[in-house]
């Protein structure tokens, strides 16, 4: 009967120990979060990522911590640049952010984030993928729009340049009438749905915002490299560089305006109704 009546209390003893450890596991944990966010501010990454991850160990389930890591890998990878080393950040980066989808699919800042690197590592077809699943979850999101019209151009202006030097040419940036007509062709067949695309989505970013003067600057450089597709209408071709011109003079227009919007929010100024 002794014996029988100790293992009760020994494994009651044991399960409320072992609570014990994962309570102060829980509160060491969410102490090494505060550090991390605390040198994650003053930019230091790698002190930041020592903390998020020694969080992580003590709380195996702690998603926050588990997004910040990804987070601070993200900010230290360098734009465009190839080297294993940033690469391999770049991955460290995407797998930490694709935990956290495993976890909650919907979750917005692993998708901008994912995104955002895909740039950054040229990955430019998966960056779009990223933002169209941003948009399916927030339809009204201008910048998600606005990220995939601007690697629309970007994708047809590397094809435009590399036909265009093919053709002994470089970008007059007014629709390149010089060209053959068989670079021509090959520009419509290379740009043709990506214009097209870039168009509509930088449409729809400034229809979202109506000041929205990056989009609208972007709008006046895509309709440039729709002009480059008006093979043998020069009437065509004009239409489009006037269509460029109106969105880089209302570029303008919104951006002095946004500047004036920002100088009385900074003043303290009551914008009169």
């Amino acid at each position: 009967m002794r014996l029988t009546a100790r293992i009760p209390v020994t494994a009651a003893l044991l399960a409320m120990l072992l609570g014990s450890t994962t309570g102060c596991n829980k509160l060491k944990a969410r102490d090494q979060l505060g550090k991390g966010v605390q040198a994650f501010k003053n930019a230091r990454y790698e002190e930041a990522v020592n903390h998020f991850q020694t969080a992580i160990s003590l709380d195996p389930d702690y998603s926050q911590a588990k997004l910040y890591l990804a987070t601070s890998y993200s900010y230290q990878v360098v734009p465009n640049l190839d080297t294993p080393e940033n690469l391999k950040i770049a991955q460290k980066a995407i797998d930490g952010f694709n935990e956290v989808l495993a976890k909650d699919p919907n979750d917005l800042t692993a998708l901008k984030q994912i995104a955002s690197i895909d740039r950054n590592i040229k990955k430019l077809d998966e960056a779009k993928e990223y933002e169209k699943k941003v948009i399916a979850l927030a339809p009204n999101d201008p910048e998600a729009y606005y990220t995939i019209g601007v690697v629309d151009w970007m994708q047809s202006y590397k094809q435009a340049i590399t036909i265009l030097a093919a053709d002994g040419l470089t970008d007059d940036g007014n629709g390149n009438p010089k060209k053959s007509k068989g670079a021509c062709e090959k520009l419509k067949a290379a740009n043709t749905a990506t214009v097209a695309e870039g168009l509509e989505f930088l449409e729809k970013a400034v229809d979202l915002n109506k000041t929205y003067d990056d989009a609208m600057q972007y709008l006046n450089l895509t309709y440039r490299r729709k002009a480059d597709l008006e093979c043998g209408d020069d009437a065509a071709r004009k239409a489009d560089l006037a269509k460029a011109d109106e969105w880089s003079q209302k570029a303008m227009g919104a951006r002095k305006a946004n500047e004036l919007e920002k100088e009385k929010k900074n003043s303290g100024g009551v914008t009169m109704q």
